[in-house]
């Protein structure tokens, strides 16, 4: 327990740190780094409420794609971010009132909150369905049984919007050249390269 216990605050502290300098770091390659630090960290409070699964969807798809995308997009472009930050003081009361309200509505819904009389019993028996079970052999047993139809449809959705989009990215342009493998593959050597027979004496 102890060292759970010690596994646990040094995630959460960290996890609350990087938080934090997402927002307040003036770099935004830093702020996208902390983040990538907030989301390794998370994974880990993950792993140790035995939520494997989630951890590792955290990683590969959060940490592997959003945050590399985001972190490539940031380097990439060109943004002046000086002149953003200009004239940015002016809606710092908007945002504290704002924040205010989200505040209290969170306090709110904290302070009336309720657990229904079935969560104890799913607390106590969390796989009492599948047994000794991992949780992701037993999400794979619902995902691939009673939800497989929804599964191979939303798979079969993304397909068709994957080459949707190369569809539209693909279009025939004027002016454009691109290469023709086959003409190259069908071109002579007579086609492109011409031998002159240099006279002694007569050259340039």
């Amino acid at each position: 327990m102890v060292v759970q216990a010690f596994a646990f605050y040094l995630f959460a502290g960290i996890l609350l740190v990087s938080a934090l300098m997402v927002i307040t770091a003036r770099n935004p390659v830093h702020s996208v780094l902390f983040l990538i630090l907030g989301f390794f960290n998370a994974a880990g409070l993950f792993v140790l409420l035995g939520a494997e699964f989630i951890a590792m969807i955290l990683v590969i798809v959060y940490v592997g794609a959003v945050a590399v995308l985001f972190l490539f997009v940031v380097m990439m472009l060109d943004i002046d971010f000086a002149n953003l930050r200009k004239g940015a003081m002016q809606y710092i009361p908007v945002g504290i009132v704002i924040g205010a309200i989200l505040l209290f509505e969170l306090v709110a819904v904290y302070s009336y909150w309720q657990f229904a009389p079935e969560a104890a019993q799913n607390i106590a028996l969390p796989l009492a369905e599948f047994g000794e079970l991992q949780n992701s052999e037993a999400l794979g047993m619902v995902l691939y049984t009673d939800y497989i139809f929804a599964f191979q449809m939303s798979g079969l959705i993304l397909f068709v919007a994957m080459i949707g989009a190369i569809v539209l990215t693909n279009r025939t342009r004027p002016n454009i050249r691109k290469q023709k493998v086959a003409e190259q593959h069908a071109r002579k050597a007579s086609d492109v390269l011409e031998v002159t027979q240099v006279t002694s004496g007569t050259g340039a």
